[in-house]
């Protein structure tokens, strides 16, 4: 099975679950830490493998992988968003008066 080369992690980003090694630094360096990711943060591994199963869904046609990978971010943020925002669909009210 061959993996369209978009939805494969960039040669210079770590295999998803591995740590990068620590900097050598000496002790009067101090070297800036990036902040850390909010909890609700969409990774790019997450968009990847989105993007990936909406390209199998769709029988695996070639140049569409823009659209797959915007399409796997928007359902992410979409999700996240509902989730954040406590968001639930509001079914009709039974008590409400026909007008």
């Amino acid at each position: 099975m061959d993996v369209p080369p978009d939805f494969r992690a960039p040669p210079d980003l770590p295999a998803a679950g591995t740590t990068l090694p620590e900097p050598a630094t000496g002790p009067d360096e101090a070297a800036p830490q990036p902040p850390a990711p909010s909890p609700d943060a969409i990774t790019f591994e997450q968009i990847r493998e989105r993007a990936y199963e909406l390209w199998e869904r769709n029988h695996r046609p070639e140049g569409f992988e823009i659209e797959f990978w915007l399409l796997a971010e928007r359902e992410l943020r979409k999700e996240r968003d509902r989730r954040k925002g406590g968001e639930a669909p509001t079914a009709p009210r039974s008590d409400a008066q026909p007008t």
